[in-house]
């Protein structure tokens, strides 16, 4: 069995390199936040035979709204799409996939696309609350950590994460936007990260706002309207992205600045 990373390793490996500030590592230094990620870490780095490597993580809204909105079907069928592009891509051997829920429960840790599990009604029943800038934190916090784990072993790796709402924050304690952004800002400094986020029509989100505060880029925001078709379309949107980053480092760096309208 191998052995759980050290995180405060990991992330005082990532302070030393100059990736991440003060404030982003003070938000990543809080006890249960550790348990949280950890838990998200899955697959062993000495486990992963790939000579590079792309972490694509997802973290769907289990938000109460989501299924007061009727939605709840096409966010399951959504991130499901997103796995059959990965599956199809001529990259996926080097991909590890992971999805966190809003509310911080872990449908899979990261693993080979093939060894993920799909969102069906089982596992996926969006009756919660909207904690999005403390899972935010911890969601990143989770990718970082792989990166880090990866790097430090010496495997070039690369992420594309989204973030996916239907309303603003109304649950977090801990974080606020400006915490968030601070994070968001290491980890796109570094030219290693796509951080992308979807914000599903709620009739009184200005979405572009609450992710802007939140440092994501504009190119990287996604406001589909709530009907179906046009979440279906943004979950295409976003697996032809993963799928074009995961090509090479040069598709990588080219497409993590087009943002989602790069050719």
């Amino acid at each position: 069995m191998s052995q759980a990373p050290d995180l405060s390793q990991l992330f005082q490996s990532a302070q030393a390199e100059g990736i991440l500030s003060n404030e982003a590592l003070q938000a990543l230094n809080v006890p249960d936040i550790g348990a949280q990620i950890q838990a998200g870490l899955g697959i062993h780095v000495d486990d992963v035979t790939a000579s590079e490597v792309v972490l694509v993580t997802i973290m769907p809204d289990d938000s109460g709204s989501i299924d007061y909105g009727g939605n709840a079907a096409i966010v399951r069928a959504g991130h499901n799409t997103v796995l059959d592009a990965l599956l199809n891509s001529n990259q996926q051997d080097n991909i590890l996939v992971h999805n966190r829920y809003l509310n911080g429960a872990v449908l899979y840790p990261y693993c080979a696309v093939g060894q993920a599990v799909r969102m069906d009604s089982q596992n996926y029943t969006p009756n919660q609350g909207t904690p999005l800038y403390d899972q935010t934190i911890v969601l990143l916090g989770t990718v970082l950590a792989k990166t880090q784990e990866f790097a430090d072993n010496g495997v070039p790796v690369r992420s594309v994460t989204l973030v996916i709402s239907d309303g603003a924050d109304a649950h977090s304690h801990r974080a606020s936007a400006q915490t968030v952004r601070s994070l968001v800002q290491d980890m796109l400094r570094t030219e290693n990260h796509i951080i992308a986020a979807m914000g599903i029509d709620d009739g009184s989100t200005d979405f572009r706002q609450v992710f802007q505060a939140m440092g994501i880029r504009d190119q990287w925001i996604l406001t589909p309207g709530n009907s179906q078709k046009e979440i279906r379309s943004a979950f295409q949107v976003f697996s032809q992205s993963a799928v074009r980053a995961s090509q090479s480092a040069g598709s990588f760096s080219q497409t993590s600045l087009g943002g989602f309208g790069a050719p």
